[in-house]
């Protein structure tokens, strides 16, 4: 990694870092989720960043891959469990950070459970280091601790205009011999739960990527091909095309570009059996020695 790209992850992280901490206000009984995810996205370009991926905004069992639609009327209750994941990228590299907020303060033990785990993992991130033992570390701690990992979702090496790239980074152990090396970019983020351990898919998607573009008559079609080609293959919110299509027709170009393969869609992801899910990440570069947290 040169001085350049280290120079775009830190001050992706910085911006990450300081619009997650000015986030935790919004998060409170009453708040609409939809207004959550919009302020937080506002954010992030009023301090000089680029929007990774959709603010994701998660309550109880819903784990991952929530972001509202344009017309979400989701308000969080005194009873919900929240998580909220935003991402930040300069010039396509990338800081990713979750946190959770425990509105109903019955969930005290898991969230620490979960973030001890988070630390234990960043602890042994260095090169040579085994995922299978991070996965160990994070597994035992928040098992001990009387709840289960989602053992379905694992945290992710990242590169250039890519969130999901190569290493993935398990939240229980594995059986393979897999290594970090010296100048990765790594999503570390266990997630925590009182229910079955996995997530399961639902049949909704707000959140999108762009994989080939293809030919389509579809004018609206076209048009959403535009707005996100820049985003060189990053998540985009169905929502955030509204500024440009009616929704009834932007339904239409949608499903038109699904079908051929134009874009991938992420449905919504839910714990199996419904149990509250708790989400902390910090993004960390490998270093000679160990890793330096960008997210701090």
């Amino acid at each position: 990694m040169d001085e350049k790209e280290l120079e775009n992850y830190r001050k992706a992280g910085k911006i990450a870092s300081n619009v997650r901490e000015w986030s935790r206000e919004l998060v409170s009984p009453g708040a609409k989720a939809l207004d959550i995810a919009e302020k937080i996205e506002a954010k992030i370009l009023e301090m000089g960043g680029m929007i990774a991926f959709p603010v994701n905004v998660c309550i109880n069992d819903v784990t991952a891959h929530y972001s509202p639609k344009y017309n979400d009327e989701t308000r969080l209750e005194k009873t919900d469990l929240v998580s909220v994941d935003l991402g930040v990228h300069i010039d396509g590299y990338i800081a990713d950070t979750a946190y959770s907020v425990d509105l109903s303060r019955k969930n005290a033990k898991l969230i620490k459970a979960d973030q001890e785990a988070l630390s234990a993992a960043i602890e042994l991130v260095k090169p040579g280091a085994l995922v299978a033992d991070i996965g160990k570390a994070v597994y035992e701690i928040i098992t001990a601790a009387g709840y289960k990992p989602i053992e379905n979702l694992a945290g992710h090496e990242m590169k250039q205009y890519e969130l999901h790239a190569g290493l993935s980074i398990p939240n229980i152990q594995v059986p393979h011999k897999l290594e970090i090396e010296e100048g990765m970019a790594l999503a570390i983020e266990p997630f925590a739960t009182d229910g079955f351990g996995k997530v399961i898919e639902s049949k909704q998607a707000e959140i999108f990527s762009l994989l080939i573009p293809k030919p389509t008559r579809n004018r609206d079609a076209r048009t959403v091909i535009a707005e996100i080609a820049p985003r060189q293959g990053l998540p985009f919110a169905e929502r955030w095309m509204t500024k440009k299509i009616p929704p009834l027709r932007l339904d239409l170009a949608m499903r038109d570009l699904l079908s051929n393969g134009t874009l991938r869609a992420y449905p919504t992801l839910h714990e199996k059996e419904k149990g509250v899910v708790s989400q902390f990440e910090h993004t960390v570069i490998v270093t000679a020695d160990g890793c330096e947290v960008t997210t701090k």
